[in-house]
């Protein structure tokens, strides 16, 4: 992986509209805004743009997020996650896609949660 101060900017994609399958009746409330919210707070590294979104179109798994950056890098698609306790995971993922010139971190360097948990893998535009 290179230095993360030489690497072009990625996205962080959080879906704010997710309910995680509950009755929540307050916006605000929802597992998805909790969790940009707290990804809002969290240590990102520069270079990481958070940003919030409407639906993801993966409501029955759990909280979604996106990683993607531009058009050489791979976009991947992330479930399952908790507004609570994921946080740090999607940290270290983020950090770890930030500084791999593709987006491709290696599998098994990539968090435990984020290789069980792949909902999608996106290749670059210009492949």
């Amino acid at each position: 992986m290179r230095d993360v101060t030489e690497t072009k900017p990625v996205e962080l994609l959080v879906c704010t509209t997710c309910r995680r399958g509950l009755p929540v009746e307050d916006d605000a409330q929802r597992p998805g805004a909790l969790l940009h919210k707290a990804l809002t707070e969290a240590d990102l590294p520069q270079g990481v743009d958070l940003k919030p979104v409407e639906c993801l179109s993966n409501c029955d798994q759990g909280c979604s997020i996106v990683l993607r950056g531009g058009p050489t890098r791979w976009t991947f698609v992330y479930e399952n996650l908790n507004e609570a306790d994921d946080v740090e995971i999607i940290v270290d993922g983020a950090t770890k896609y930030l500084a791999a010139e593709d987006g491709l971190v290696k599998w098994r360097d990539r968090p435990e949660h984020f290789r069980k948990n792949c909902a999608a893998r996106i290749p670059p535009i210009g492949a």
